[in-house]
């Protein structure tokens, strides 16, 4: 009689594994069924197929042991079956047979069977069969653990990545309510504005607000970090740091040098953030067409003459929140009927073709020539087109912009 050894199975585990005997010779049932008892794992017995697969469904075992030829439905039908019936965890199936011919144990292994056992059975080989089901299933139950824990692992970051994107929807909503209104006329004046952020939310911000009965600010900047710079200056009356209470009471604004001066100072001073940004500050004064304007590292606007000519317009300046004393210079323009100037962040200029070339100031005055009869909305829109045009469709960062338009006089018609 065979003697299994319980040290050397591996198979003493703390939830003994469940093996399924098939045979129609009760004595070899029997026999199996006491070396394997003795090595410690739990032992059911069938006579047949089907008794076999309703002890399948009932037990789901771990290991069978099925004799290849029986009365009725073979021992490779019932492995087909038990293959068949498999879906979230794997049974070791082993086949008892006295062929020995290449021919049927290929055709075993077509049906699902992982061993074979060469009758009379020797315990030093179903010993052998036994350690290396156990290995099989010892990896095969470590891998589901695995897989368990990573659908547990991704359904949390889905639920995670859920939550950031309803965060995100907000923060956007959030970031689009800073811009209170996207036109405005004031005298023979138009506004307009552009935000479109390359992702959900964007680090451009755009905006205009009225100082007086006859002046309006407007704002164009570019945030590397958070938007700290976008409350100071689309706030209310009372938060934005651009406009001031006269002697008498009035609301004014100061000087557009001094409102970058003083944004600097309080990014660097009191804010102390690591984040800084870019800016172009206008004052304009929409009676006399006369505009005060600071250009503080943002991309240099473009004037654009009624008869067509394009100005460039600043000469660069430094980023707001960098250096502790950075001066800024003012410049004043002169807006004449027709004129418009057209104020935008790098994200339009540095659109680029599929071949890795910037669209440039260069490109940019095209589209501005090629759109000359355009307005308002119409322009901004085309522009946009235009640059998502010549990049082939992608859009790498955010583009804002501000569009200051004179209306024209009957005689004088674009060139």
């Amino acid at each position: 009689m065979m003697t299994l050894d319980p040290q050397t199975t591996g198979s003493a585990t703390q939830v003994p594994r469940l093996v399924l005997l098939v045979d129609d010779s009760r004595a070899q049932r029997r026999t199996l069924a006491v070396q394997l008892t003795r090595a410690g794992y739990h032992v059911v017995e069938a006579a047949a197929g089907d008794e076999a697969m309703r002890l399948c469904l009932e037990r789901r075992p771990d290991i069978v042991i099925s004799d290849w030829m029986m009365p009725g439905q073979s021992g490779l039908d019932f492995c087909r079956r038990f293959r068949e019936m498999q879906s979230d965890r794997y049974g070791y199936f082993i086949l008892l047979t006295s062929r020995n011919d290449k021919k049927d144990i290929a055709e075993g292994l077509r049906a699902g069977a992982d061993e074979f056992l060469t009758k009379p059975v020797s315990g030093a080989e179903l010993l052998a069969r036994l350690s290396a089901s156990e290995r099989i299933l010892g990896m095969e139950e470590s891998l589901r653990n695995a897989n368990a824990q990573l659908s547990a692992t991704l359904g949390r970051l889905r639920e995670t990545q859920a939550a950031l994107d309803r965060d995100l929807r907000e923060a956007q909503r959030l970031q689009q309510s800073l811009v209170r209104e996207r036109h405005g006329r004031y005298g023979e004046f138009d506004l307009s504005l552009l935000m479109r952020p390359a992702g959900h939310i964007g680090g451009d911000l755009v905006g205009f607000f009225p100082i007086n009965a006859r002046r309006v600010g407007l704002f164009a900047l570019d945030v590397a970090g958070h938007g700290v710079a976008a409350a100071l200056l689309s706030g209310g009356t009372d938060q934005n740091i651009a406009l001031q209470i006269t002697e008498l009471g009035l609301y004014d604004a100061r000087p557009p040098a001094e409102i970058l001066g003083q944004l600097n100072r309080l990014m660097i001073e009191e804010l102390r953030t690591d984040a800084y940004f870019t800016m172009v500050y206008a004052d304009l004064d929409f009676l006399s067409g006369q505009l005060r304007l600071v250009q503080a590292g943002h991309p240099h606007p473009m004037l654009q003459r009624a008869d067509g000519r394009i100005e460039r317009v600043g000469q660069g300046g430094l980023p707001v929140g960098v250096f502790p004393h950075a001066e800024y210079e003012e410049l004043h323009l002169a807006l004449a009927p027709g004129d418009r100037l057209f104020i935008s962040s790098d994200g339009l200029t540095e659109s680029e073709s599929p071949r890795g070339q910037p669209l440039g100031e260069e490109g940019l005055n095209a589209i501005l020539r090629t759109n000359a009869t355009l307005r308002g909305d119409a322009l901004l829109e085309s522009i946009c087109w235009s640059a998502a045009h010549y990049a082939g469709g992608e859009r790498k960062d955010d583009i804002s912009a501000v569009l200051i338009e004179r209306q024209k006089m009957a005689e004088a018609p674009w060139g």
